[in-house]
């Protein structure tokens, strides 16, 4: 038989059955050990997921949208202030989530921006606008800026713009490091 690795000691072994996937009874052990942990760290994080609150769900969404946002736009400037800084960036939103719930998730509405700018200067609104007419356009700002259609997101909705963001990250963090090589 070939050799195999055993899961609980990592070590090469010539396993003696076909199904063995642990190299000695303490090997054994110590798997069945590393399986109940992994089901109960299962079984409590999905105790925990069942506790969230719509608010925690919505917050948990924005943080994977917003990572991809910064990830889409990494090759781009601020785009308030035009510049590359060697701070960190924030994903700005043109109007904010506050005054335009609906929006929260456009990718239209949010793009790389600064610190100074986001923070410091209220995410220096007349800056970003000028700068967001020359990426996206008059017409799609104007859009931006009429939308006040009412948005209440749900939990599901909430999940399901998590998973969708933290797959396009992924999506585009493989093809940005293909691209480096």
């Amino acid at each position: 038989m070939k050799q195999k690795r055993c899961k609980a000691c990592r070590e090469l072994f010539i396993p003696s059955r076909p199904m063995q996937s642990v190299c000695s009874p303490l090997c054994a052990h110590q798997n069945a050990i590393n399986n109940r942990e992994k089901l109960q760290r299962k079984e409590t994080k999905e105790k925990l997921d069942k506790l969230k609150t719509r608010s925690q769900w919505l917050k948990e969404a924005q943080v994977e949208f917003n990572k991809y946002i910064r990830e889409r736009d990494s090759y781009l400037p601020c785009i308030s202030c035009g510049r590359f800084h060697t701070g960190s960036y924030d994903a700005g939103h043109y109007r904010s989530t506050g005054a335009a719930p609906q929006l929260r998730f456009d990718e239209a509405n949010c793009h790389k921006q600064c610190v100074p700018c986001n923070q410091f200067k209220s995410g220096n609104a007349i800056e970003y606008r000028i700068g967001l007419v020359q990426r996206i356009g008059l017409g799609e700002v104007e859009r931006l800026e009429r939308d006040n259609t009412p948005a209440n997101f749900s939990i599901e909705d909430a999940k399901r713009i998590k998973a969708e963001y933290r797959a396009k990250y992924k999506a585009l963090k493989g093809e940005v490091d293909k691209c480096k090589e």
